[in-house]
């Protein structure tokens, strides 16, 4: 009895003593991170639409999964204010510590997405900032959208409680910091140091390494996400550049194709060329359903002009196209400008290839009547009977002008040159047009010649 009661609180302390074990080691692993989870973001090249629905993939996967950290690694040298601010909108659905980590540039949409970060670190060469914003065409934009991107980025520091007179400068020339090399009429862009000594870094990192042991994951479970395949394609494909591009060629494409005998290179180039507009819209997020569906509406009533009268077809097909292109859009204004381009594109090799090849080849020789009838090929639309000119008949109706003459035992219609001739008198023919005869009566004199 003793015994076994010995054996039992032996056995409890070496149990006590397992699990006081197991405790410690568990509080020591977790201290260090172990059993946490970061994933890496990449935000790199053009700031786009595109860029915009990849992090939202993967911050709503990062959540699914229980992530606990989100590292952003920010290169780039800004791009669309339209979609920064839709990346400004997933960083503030996100409820995991997140961290951005300039390794390169983060300048104009770049400053603002790592502005929106919970904390910033810097590579030692990093720079940050040069945020005004300006036109697809290079120029400054207008006062109404330089006040908002302004507002916006001094929205971004504030919201992470950092100073936001910085985020101003970067965005305002008007703000003068000469201190950080950003006097009046200079755009603000911080350095490493800079961006520390004035709270915008939480410090400088030379690499991820460094990074995780800063924010006390070094142990954690990293996960790189990088876009897909698809994300990289519909990326260029949304790009500003490539639009007007891609709407060019579909449109170039598809008229050379109308003086292409059968359906070849440039058809397939001009239709593959809206297949990948539509798939990079729709996979950015951009296009709907309904913008294939008015595209393909259009095509359809474009063609039916061609069989029906009138016009209305045409220009309703011209109209769902451009319609659905718009809808596709995240600025009216660049697909207006891109679908511009493309119409006097189109116009212009339009005139080029009919004035070099005209109707005669391709698709408009199937709609476009090529025959002609002529006197060789057996037509004829009435005979010139000139060698009546001059000969002597009898009228068998009276000539009213119009009526019956016989000429030689023939009985032709004939026309007076308006008088009238009544029946049984001699007539002569003075011309002939065509199936017209012309003739007028013979005077006294003239009937006793004939008659002689």
């Amino acid at each position: 009895m003793k015994r076994t009661f010995r054996l039992s609180i032996i056995f409890c302390m070496v149990v006590l003593a397992a699990a006081l074990s197991i405790f410690h080691l568990y509080s020591s692993v977790h201290a260090q991170g172990e059993g946490e989870q970061v994933y890496i973001i990449p935000v790199q090249d053009t700031v786009e639409r595109g860029m915009a629905a990849f992090l939202k993939r993967t911050t709503e996967e990062a959540a699914e999964n229980g992530v606990d950290h989100i590292i952003f690694e920010i290169d780039t040298p800004g791009g669309r204010v339209d979609a920064a601010g839709d990346i400004g909108e997933v960083f503030q659905d996100l409820d995991i510590p997140n961290t951005a980590f300039v390794t390169s540039r983060a300048y104009s949409a770049g400053s603002y997405i790592a502005l929106n970060a919970d904390n910033i670190y810097m590579k030692p060469q990093a720079t940050m900032g040069a945020s005004g914003v300006i036109n697809s065409d290079g120029t400054a934009a207008d006062k109404k959208a330089q006040s908002a991107w302004i507002s916006s980025m001094v929205a971004a520091a504030e919201s992470n409680g950092r100073d936001p007179i910085y985020a101003r400068a970067m965005a305002d020339s008007s703000v003068d910091l000469p201190e950080y090399n950003a006097a009046e009429g200079e755009f603000l862009t911080l350095g490493p140091s800079e961006a520390e000594e004035v709270g915008y870094a939480e410090g400088i990192v030379e690499d991820r390494v460094e990074l995780l042991n800063e924010l006390g994951l070094s142990e954690a479970k990293v996960t790189e996400n990088n876009p897909t395949m698809a994300e990289n394609l519909a990326r260029f494909l949304t790009d500003p550049v490539v639009i007007p591009i891609l709407l060019s060629v579909a449109s170039l494409g598809l008229i050379v194709e109308l003086y292409s005998p059968g359906f070849g290179i440039p058809g397939i180039m001009g239709l593959l060329s809206l297949v990948l507009f539509f798939y990079g819209h729709i996979v950015a997020g951009l296009a709907g359903y309904e913008a294939i569906i008015l595209l393909i509406l259009g095509i359809g009533l474009v063609i039916a002009e061609i069989f029906l009268p009138g016009g209305i077809a045409g220009i309703a097909g011209v109209v769902s196209i451009v319609a659905s292109l718009m809808l596709s859009s995240a600025d009216m204004g660049h697909m207006a400008m891109s679908i511009g381009i493309a119409l006097i594109a189109t116009i212009i090799v339009s005139i080029v290839l009919f004035k070099t090849m005209g109707l005669e080849r391709g698709f408009f020789r199937h709609i476009i009547l090529q025959d002609s009838t002529s006197a060789e090929k057996g037509y004829l639309s009435s005979t010139s009977r000139l060698e009546l000119i001059g000969m002597v008949g009898e009228t068998m109706t009276p000539l009213r002008p119009a009526g019956t003459a016989v000429f030689d035992g023939e009985r032709l219609d004939v026309v007076t040159e308006g008088g009238f001739v009544g029946t049984g008198q001699s007539v002569k023919v003075l011309k002939t047009e065509g199936s017209r005869i012309v003739v007028r009566e013979l005077s006294s004199k003239e009937k006793e010649e004939e008659k002689e």
